[in-house]
Formats: C-alpha cells, structure tokens, sequence
C-alpha cells in the first residue's frame, strides 16, 4: 500500500511540474535546429523551472553552445536581482549549466550579441584588383 502512495505521489508531483511549465517560444540561434532536437520545447522548459523554483521564462532560445546542442532559458524569480541562465541539452534534457548573471553581465551579453549580429550582417571587405 505504500509503495501504491509513494508512486502516486511521485507521479502527482511530475504532472505538477510539467502542467506548471509556462507555453513558451523557443527562438532558433540558427534555422532547423528545433528540428535536431530529441526533447521538446515543453519538456525543456519544464526541467529548466525545476532549477529556479518560483521563476518565469524571460526568453528562451535553441543554439549551438560549445559544440552541443542547448535550450537556453533566462529565468526571473520576483524580488531577485538578474536572472539565472539554465542550460538543457536538447538532445538527452539533461541540465547542463545553471549559472546567475547580474544586471551588469546581461548588459554585456547583450551588447556582445549585438556586436555579433552587426558583424556578421556586414559582407566581407573585397579587395579590389591591383590593391
């Protein structure tokens, strides 16, 4: 009878953490990556909310990081300065990385990634013959 309480329990206490999972959208770093994913959006971001009790999905996106494939969810918690980053391998929903940035480390993350997308929008410069 225990055992029927205690696997009871268990599977209450998963389906709460999945229904609690927020519907969010997964940006793509790069086109089709979502599709080289084996754990869904969902699933994903229900095992990133399980690293940040009480927290909400500020964005969330699918990238290459380090030669594997990541969903990377910045994650708020109310009263708390910054956010936490959680890193999901979308290949086997294992968490990868769990780390705080300070307002001052989003700021420079963000203007890196901008510097990024402005750097790689610019064609190479062409030489131009006898140059």
């Amino acid at each position: 009878m225990r055992n029927r309480i205690a696997c009871g329990l268990v599977a209450l206490t998963l389906t709460a953490t999945v229904a609690s999972a927020q519907a969010v959208t997964v940006k793509e770093e790069k086109a089709g990556l979502l599709k080289l994913a084996k754990v869904t959006p969902a699933t994903a971001t229900a095992t990133a909310l399980t690293k940040v009790p009480g927290g909400k999905v500020q964005s969330a996106e699918i990238e290459k990081e380090d030669g594997k494939l990541v969903y990377s969810f910045d994650i708020k918690v109310a009263g708390k300065s910054g956010i936490e980053e959680v890193l999901v391998d979308a290949l086997t929903g294992a968490v990868v990385g769990v780390e705080h940035e300070t307002p001052a480390d989003e700021a420079k993350e963000a203007k890196e990634d901008k510097a990024k997308a402005a750097k790689a929008k610019v064609p190479p410069a062409v030489k131009k013959p006898g140059a």
